[in-house]
Order: C-alpha cells, then sequence, then structure tokens
C-alpha cells in the first residue's frame, strides 16, 4: 500500500509525573516552534489551570514539529500528549485512535507503575508499535538496568505467547527537562551523551510507520476530539483515514444514530506547534480540525457524498465509579454562585456528554439530581471543580462503586494499587489494607529504606483511604492505582472509623464556642463562618455523630473575672480540598459546593428527621 513517507504520528502515554509534557516542550523548542528569545511557559502543552495546579493532564491535546532528517527531507511528526491518569483513560483511548505509534515514558527511579500498565495495556491492544523511553536518567536514585527488567517484565505480563515480537522494542534513554537523549545506556544519575533530543527523533522515523493508505479510495475521516473556537464554532479534530479533505468540500456526515446528512465544510485547519493555521487541503494520516457542523461528536465519521462508509465506532472502557449532582439545596444557597437551577446544572452535564466519551449521565428519582458515572474519584472531582468555577452551586453526593451481576452472583470493581512506603511503616500499611479486604500480590524491598507494595483491593476500600494513608505514614508514602476487574463481592467495608460533629441550629460560629468543642476533636470551621443545621463542623474520635452548638455565645454579666482577658487559644481548623471532602464524607453525607467554599452536610439537615432515619434503617437491617 502507498503511504506518506513524509509524517509520522505518535502519542507519548506514561504514569502521571514521568515527563510526557515535559518531553513534548522539549521537541517543540528543538524543531523551531519558538523563538529562541521567546516567553514559553513551562509544560506549554498543559494549558488548563487545573491542570497547572494540579501539575497533571487531564485533556488529550497534540501539536505537530517539523523534523529535517539527515538528507534533507523534511518531515511532519503529530504528537498527542495523553493523560497518565487512569481517570482520564477515556482521552487515552481517543488518542491512541488518532496515531501509528506510541512512545512509553518510564521513569529511571520509579518504574513502571499502574497508570504505566494501563496505557501500555490499550497500546498493545491496538498492536502499535512501541518505544520505551527510560526518562529522568539524570535522578540521583535512579536505576536504570532494574527498570528495564521491570519494562520487559510488565510486557511479558501483558503480551501473549504468540506475541513475543513485542518484546523486540527500541529503547532511549532521556532526561526530558533537559533537551537530552541518547540509545546508549548512561551510568545511573548521569546524563545521556547526546546534548539534544536527535537520537529519539531518529528511533521515532525508524520505528513508527508512515500512515498507509489506498489509492482513489472515497473519504474516510473519524472525529476523536472536539475543541470550540470564538470565531468558528465548533471544531472537530479528525484523522483523515482516506482519500483527501479540502476547505469548503461537501462531506456526508454519518452520525452515531445511523443517519447521514450532506453538508459543506467551512474551514479546515491544521495543526503548526502550538497554533491551527488555514488550510486548502489534508490527506491520508493527517489530523485535521474541521468547522461548519455544530452538533458533530465524537466518534463520528466525515465520508465521500457519493460512497459514505462509516468507521468503527470509538469505545472506552465501563464507568466504575459514580456519584450524584443536583442544585445546592442548603440553607445558604445562592450567597456566591450565579447558576443555581436544575436547567442550567443538567444543560452543563450534557454538554460535557458532547467531549467526554467516558462518563454518563442518568436520571434519578429526584428530578434535580443526577447520577454521574465515570473512572475515578479524580475525573468525578475535577468535573465538580470545573462547574464550581463556571459560577454553579452543586450539591455533590459521596462517589460509590457500580456493581455488576455475573452468573448470578454481585460483582464489584477492583483495583491494582502500588504504595512506595518506608520500612517502618510496613505493618500499618499491611494493617490497612487488611481491613479493606485488600489482597498482597507482591513486594519489592530496593534496599533504599524503602518497600513497594502491590494490592488487589475492592474500589470502595479506596474511597477514602488516601487522606488516612497519608496520615499513617506521616505524609511519606506514595500511592497509584488502576482499575483491574470485577471480582465477587467482597463483603462489609470499614472505611472510616470517626463519627461527625454536626451542627444543631443555624448561625455564625464563634471562638467561645469553638475553644470548648475543640476538645471533642478536630474542628473544620473557623470563627465567623455561617452554619446551619445539620452541616459538618467537625470530626469526632467516636464512631457516632454528635450534635454540637458552634453558635454559642459567652454570656455577659457586670462582675468582673480575674481570668475574663484571657486569649482563646484555637487550634487551626482542617480545611479539606475538593476531594478530600469527597474522601471523608459517608454514606448518609454529601457536599455543599459553591464558588466560594466547599462544605460538607448531612443529606438529611434536620436532626430529628435524621434519628428517624437511623432507627428505620436499624429496623430494616
Amino acid at each position: 500500500m502507498p503511504s506518506r513517507a513524509d509524517l509520522r504520528n505518535v502519542a507519548i502515554i506514561a504514569h502521571v509525573d514521568h515527563g510526557k509534557t515535559t518531553l513534548v516542550d522539549a521537541m517543540l523548542w528543538q524543531s523551531g516552534a519558538f523563538r529562541e528569545n521567546q516567553d514559553v511557559e513551562n509544560r506549554v502543552m498543559d494549558s488548563m489551570d487545573l491542570e497547572r495546579e494540579k501539575g497533571i493532564t487531564i485533556l488529550a491535546k497534540n501539536t505537530a514539529v517539523t523534523h529535517t532528517m539527515a538528507d534533507g527531507r523534511a518531515v511532519t511528526i503529530n504528537i498527542i500528549d495523553t493523560p497518565g491518569h487512569a481517570d482520564f483513560g477515556g482521552e487515552v483511548e481517543r488518542g491512541l485512535e488518532m496515531v501509528d505509534g506510541v512512545v512509553l515514558l518510564v521513569d529511571s527511579s520509579e518504574g513502571p507503575l499502574p497508570q504505566t500498565r494501563f496505557v501500555l495495556r490499550k497500546a498493545l491492544a491496538k498492536h502499535l508499535p512501541i518505544i520505551v523511553v527510560i526518562n529522568k536518567v539524570d535522578r540521583a536514585d535512579a536505576r536504570i538496568s532494574e527498570v528495564i527488567d521491570e519494562v520487559y517484565s510488565l510486557f511479558m505480563d501483558l503480551v501473549d505467547d504468540d506475541e513475543a515480537d513485542k518484546l523486540d522494542f527500541p529503547i532511549v534513554f532521556a532526561a526530558a527537562k533537559a533537551g537530552r537523549a541518547s540509545r546508549t545506556q548512561p551510568a545511573d544519575g548521569t546524563m545521556p551523551e547526546s546534548d539534544n533530543l536527535e537520537p529519539l527523533f531518529e528511533v521515532i522515523m525508524e520505528t513508527i510507520p508512515a500512515p498507509t493508505y489506498t489509492e482513489g479510495a472515497p473519504l474516510q475521516a473519524l472525529v476523536t476530539n472536539l475543541d470550540s473556537s470564538p470565531y468558528l464554532g465548533r471544531l472537530a479534530l479528525c484523522r483523515i483515514v482516506q482519500g483527501t479533505l479540502k476547505r469548503g468540500q461537501a462531506v456526508a456526515w454519518m452520525r452515531r444514530d445511523g443517519s447521514v446528512q450532506n453538508l459543506k465544510l467551512s474551514e479546515l485547519l491544521m495543526t503548526n506547534a502550538l497554533e491551527r493555521v488555514p488550510a486548502e487541503s489534508a490527506g491520508p494520516g493527517d489530523i485535521v480540525a474541521i468547522a461548519g457542523i455544530p452538533d458533530i461528536t465524537i466518534g463520528e465519521t466525515l465520508a465521500d457524498p457519493a460512497n459514505p462508509v462509516a468507521l468503527p465506532i470509538i469505545h472506552v472502557d465501563e464507568p466504575s465509579i459514580s456519584m450524584t449532582i443536583g442544585i445546592n439545596t442548603s440553607p445558604l444557597a445562592g450567597k456566591s454562585g450565579k447558576k443555581l437551577t436544575a436547567r442550567l446544572v443538567k444543560a452543563r452535564l450534557d454538554q460535557e456528554l458532547i467531549g467526554n466519551v467516558s462518563i454518563k449521565v442518568n436520571p434519578t428519582e429526584r428530578p434535580d439530581t443526577w447520577e454521574v458515572q465515570g473512572r475515578g474519584e479524580l475525573q468525578l472531582a475535577v468535573l465538580v471543580e470545573m462547574m464550581r468555577r463556571e459560577g454553579f452551586e452543586l450539591t455533590v453526593g459521596k462517589p460509590e462503586v457500580l456493581t455488576r451481576t455475573i452468573d448470578g452472583k454481585l460483582h464489584e470493581p477492583v483495583e491494582r494499587l502500588t504504595v512506595d512506603v518506608p520500612e517502618e511503616h510496613l505493618g500499618t500499611v499491611t494493617q490497612l489494607m487488611g481491613t479493606r479486604k485488600g489482597r498482597m500480590e507482591s513486594m519489592t524491598n530496593h534496599g533504599t529504606g524503602w518497600v513497594r507494595l502491590e494490592f488487589t483491593v475492592p474500589a470502595r476500600g479506596l474511597i477514602g483511604f488516601r487522606t488516612e494513608f497519608l496520615t499513617q505514614t506521616r505524609g511519606t508514602g506514595i500511592m497509584h492505582h488502576v482499575f483491574e476487574g470485577y471480582e465477587p463481592w467482597a463483603g462489609e467495608i470499614m472505611t472510616r472509623s470517626t463519627g461527625s460533629l454536626v451542627a444543631d441550629r443555624m448561625g455564625s460560629v464563634t471562638s467561645y464556642a469553638l475553644f470548648n468543642l475543640q476538645e471533642r476533636g478536630v474542628m473544620f470551621v473557623a470563627p465567623g463562618e455561617d452554619v446551619y443545621e445539620g452541616m459538618i463542623v467537625g470530626e469526632n474520635p467516636r464512631n457516632e455523630d454528635m450534635d454540637v452548638n458552634p453558635t454559642k455565645e459567652k454570656k455577659l454579666t457586670n462582675v468582673r473575672s480575674s481570668t475574663g482577658e484571657e486569649l482563646e487559644r484555637l487550634v487551626p481548623p482542617r480545611v479539606h480540598s475538593l476531594e478530600q471532602a469527597l474522601e471523608f464524607c459517608r454514606a448518609d453525607e454529601c457536599l455543599e459546593v459553591t464558588p466560594a467554599t466547599v462544605r460538607m452536610r448531612k443529606t438529611i439537615l434536620v436532626g430529628h428527621e435524621r434519628a428517624k432515619a437511623r432507627s428505620r434503617a436499624k429496623k430494616d437491617a
């Protein structure tokens, strides 16, 4: 078959924080995408505010660099920067639809981690050629040879016996931050011998095949992502599989529901570095953005009107976690947000469905609340955080796992958890996992004072685990987990042994009340904050909830006291992030999320109604 020798399409995949976006930065610089004196931010591909704040990639994005070969030929390399967190696996799966090969980054110290397994499994399933890059070889704690052995072990674990040829992959050693790469293995903790990324570009040209096509075949282009422009409206990002696409061309829009509509494209754009520039035409293998179809969505096909043939629809893994999102029903609703109605919330969730193929939105018994299903807590928390910043006020329920019935038995999702802890915390972590029904699969001691443990644990056992894990390991532990599959229901899991301190009335928090309450537990509120009945204001070390009055004021008398002017020494409140608050919640608790604050509250606010609900639950049990 004929091929495009002037083009390569490659995705960069890795575990979170192994250096994907930093490597793309260096490739852009060395390909001449920026002027020498141009002011460019680090991790330029992480364009969202949330991505920069969290230091992770959330949305897959594409860029293009022009590489000049030794013989003078110019080759365009389209690069897809994918997320490293498994919660955003839908972005990885879409990115792999656009490319002909992948670059797998592995940290020279941490080695393969759960998300490395996840993204590699996806690439192997699509039979894509793989280049392994051992990154950060200049780290002081680098252990390059051991990590290479671990990478081979991971490949052997994922490939079938008849796919031994997949173990014959090239290895490049890189320090992405310094923009250096080499085919020769350097000593641990030293820089690669080359002073640029030319060895990596050479391996990409040798390993990643050029896009192939059938001469004279009718047009076929698959929509793999969506974007928007203030001037052009919705943009559809497409990989052209066959044929040629031209500006103003008439095409057949083949929808997901099977219907076909003929229309004309208003604009055709191609990526050059970080900019989209107008183009007259594009051929097989090109990744383009087209405008003129306002309702087009991911997975649909643009085809030749005279011979419309649809491409396979993109399929992604099913969601494993769900939570409810609805309008704010607390007494303080409407104080800081502008978007408060059920109509606006539903419209925003429907908009998210268009560009995010890995979530689902289902109705609930209440007309102002919806069940949102996704891959993990982080993915759902990012959605809530984005809505919060857009001015929404929401009530968000506790994350719950999605179960399945297989062969008449109830099954639940399980996760593969990898933790790195100092040796002195080994027993503590093992005990924590035991209470959450975790099974230890392996334990590795690198002889550096740190131990790596791998567990298989029910997904619901990890809800709320991160905070407890960091507390027990004094902030030194590192944990990562990824969806593994479904196993029979493991029974009841006790995820939180403490109770909540619940406000029993509405009012403003006083220092006097907090001074007396802080002996009963950890407080979440500070003097002057508004509270209401049913709002969680602290954590109680006992298992039961406790109703308290955080608004109590000191009674004034006309009798002077020798200690009356003493300063009330208050312990600073514990402030929860959105993810921490979601972890903290029990089944009967939820969050009030507004642009100004995140509050934890009981689902049923009135105290005597909560007591009735508890008694009914005991009778039913």
